[in-house]
């Protein structure tokens, strides 16, 4: 999961598309504030000659002012010029006129109209429409004020996210510099420098969410709900309780195994420092700027994907994720994505700067797909590339006829991410690379080091995903947490769920929580990376087993048809059909964390025999 690139939800929301299951509590909900505006015997009158041209009508313009958003929002992202005000000024413009018309009365009282007479409705118009009041919440046009100063505060906080200059020694330096040390740098002085300048942003960004929290949450109480966070998870059908519950039990669930492995990080981490072995893994140890991917701590012997790619072009490590889908069976990429995406990083003295953050972007909801990069050639951007192209693939997918334009979304947001990781992790397995030629077919991988660098990015995940941010979001938005308290509760959380703290003691002077990209930009969702994990490995388990009959830990994808036949079918329906219809049809299973866990089963064994002897200090939780 690297640095958590995904579907860009550039847009607050980016107008999410629901999961059914959610939208009966949404429609009741949203109803109690205006069902009498409503006349008593108005839906008697609707036919479905009514409804399919008021649905035509409605996806022609929604398509256009979405089209117009996702352009200036582009803009934004990858032509960040100090002091030039122009593409603010136009992502204003373009946003406000979407949530114009997303959320309009007229369009609220129209929709609520139609489903009041359920009985003429199709089952994929009633998806429809349930889909679009639950996207007018984004901007309700009853509180239009609120939702212009909101699109304001979002375009003015995406400016100073990206705009920032990080300083080392009051030396400029960029965000992958920064990454690079943490991963691979070895002197504690200067790691310690490094990972502070990545959290000085912080403050810059805290006023901003101070105002964005209070306009997110105005925005969507308009439509009924009692939060935004509490807004984002009802996508799932679930309430804000139900999905922290959700989240705490996969947690527990792989709770063991993190236990061992922060156990032998803190053990190992100290004697690579010569320092004494601390109860809470200091921030700076680790290769990760929020601590949440430790894969770099483990070296596999006969597996240095770094120096396979030397002399490569960045080109060519896209070129190589294209390969892969193109060999499932799916088609090629329209030549419009090399020529309109942004793929590799700025030229040395560029006079604008880009988001750095991984992202691929649907920009008119069917043939125009983009990636937002900054690849160079080497094993992280190896798999992000092919994971960014899991969304591209998927947008593909189901941009057909038979996916009305508003249910062109993933079956539900873990879907995406799920999606594109599967398809990240297939690419790093020993078989798939021997194949590919990346490796050579006579290294032999030690395995259990493989495994070991698999479960300090994947497992190591969870408990930032589910713990430290969920429940700094949950407190942010559905508790009002105070300012004042922002790092306090932030390093509390980090502590309790992934046993880190901060090398020094840092007070409220610092932001350090706000740093996190999706806080600012990707706000109240971040449980939907958690989930689609465990459907990663979900369908991971069902791939390696019941179609290719490999090992699940050295698989090989490239070129079975009949994979590419399955992902598919998970695929082409879009938001069309309940998510858990789906993925039960496909994997013969509910969504769970069984798989996870199993396929880490042996490392588990292993660092138990490694840790022998050593003292346990992760909290309990």
């Amino acid at each position: 999961m690297k640095n958590h690139k995904g579907i860009p939800m550039h847009r607050i929301a980016s107008l999410a598309l629901a999961a059914a299951s959610g939208l009966a509590a949404i429609g009741a909900c949203a109803s109690q504030t205006q069902s009498n505006t409503i006349g008593e015997g108005i839906a008697t009158s609707v036919t479905q000659a009514v409804v399919k041209s008021y649905l035509d009508s409605y996806a022609r313009e929604y398509q256009r002012l979405s089209t117009e958003s996702s352009e200036a929002q582009w803009a934004s992202n990858t032509r960040i010029v100090a002091g030039d005000s122009t593409n603010a000024v136009r992502t204003k413009a373009a946003d406000e006129a979407l949530n114009r018309f997303v959320g309009s009365t007229e369009n609220i009282n129209r929709i609520r109209t139609f489903l009041k007479a359920e009985s003429v409705l199709t089952p994929i118009q009633k998806r429809q429409l349930e889909t679009m009041l639950y996207n007018a919440a984004t901007g309700p046009q009853m509180v239009a004020d609120v939702v212009s100063r909101r699109i304001a505060a979002d375009a003015a906080q995406t400016e100073k996210l990206y705009g920032y200059t990080f300083n080392v020694a009051g030396k400029a330096v960029t965000p992958n510099q920064i990454d690079s040390v943490l991963r691979n740098g070895t002197n504690p002085t200067e790691r310690r420098a490094y990972w502070e300048a990545s959290k000085a942003i912080g403050p810059t960004l805290k006023p901003g969410i101070v105002e964005l929290r209070s306009l997110r949450n105005q925005t969507v109480q308009a439509l009924g709900y009692s939060d935004f966070f509490s807004y984002q998870v009802s996508d799932y059908g679930m309430t804000a309780d139900e999905m922290l519950r959700l989240t705490d039990g996969m947690n527990r669930e792989l709770r063991p195994l993190f236990r061992e492995l922060h156990t032998w990080a803190r053990y190992e981490l100290a004697k690579k420092y010569n320092q004494p072995v601390p109860k809470l893994i200091p921030a700076d140890w680790l290769p990760n700027r929020w601590g949440q991917d430790w894969s770099a701590l483990a070296t596999v012997s006969g597996l240095n994907l770094d120096s396979a790619f030397v002399g490569k072009t960045p080109e060519w490590i896209v070129r190589q994720g294209e390969e892969f889908y193109k060999s499932l069976g799916f088609e090629p990429l329209p030549a419009s994505f090399w020529e309109k995406s942004s793929l590799y990083p700025l030229a040395a003295g560029s006079p604008f700067k880009k988001n750095t953050h991984a992202s691929a972007w649907h920009m008119d909801l069917q043939n125009d797909v983009r990636s937002l990069m900054s690849v160079e050639p080497n094993a992280d951007w190896y798999g992000t590339s092919h994971h960014e192209l899991g969304h591209v693939y998927y947008y593909m997918t189901y941009s057909r006829p038979e996916v009305p334009l508003v249910l062109r979304g993933g079956a539900n947001r873990a879907y995406h991410e799920g999606i594109g990781t599967l398809m990240e992790l297939a690419s790093g397995q020993r078989r798939y690379l021997v194949n590919r030629g990346v490796i050579s077919g006579g290294s032999v991988p030690d395995t259990m080091q493989s495994l070991l660098k698999e479960a300090l990015q994947y497992v190591v995940f969870m408990p930032f995903s589910t713990g430290t941010m969920t429940r700094f979001e949950h407190e942010l938005y559905s508790k009002n947490l105070s300012p004042d308290q922002f790092n306090a509760k932030w390093w509390e959380l980090a502590a309790k769920y992934q046993g880190i703290a901060p090398p020094t003691p840092r007070g409220e002077n610092f932001a350090d929580a706000l740093t996190k990209t999706h806080i600012n930009d990707d706000a109240g969702q971040y449980y939907d990376y958690a989930l689609s994990q465990a459907l990663l490995f979900q369908l991971h388990n069902h791939i390696a087993r019941n179609i290719l009959k490999q090992n699940p830990h050295d698989t090989d994808y490239y070129g079975n048809r009949e994979v590419g036949s399955f992902l598919k079918a998970l695929m082409a329906p879009g938001a069309s059909r309940p998510w858990r219809e789906v993925l039960k049809e496909t994997t013969g299973q509910e969504l769970n964390a069984q798989a996870m866990v199993a396929y880490f089963a042996p490392l588990h064994t292993w660092l138990k025999e490694q840790n022998k002897g050593r003292t346990y200090t992760l909290p309990e939780i």
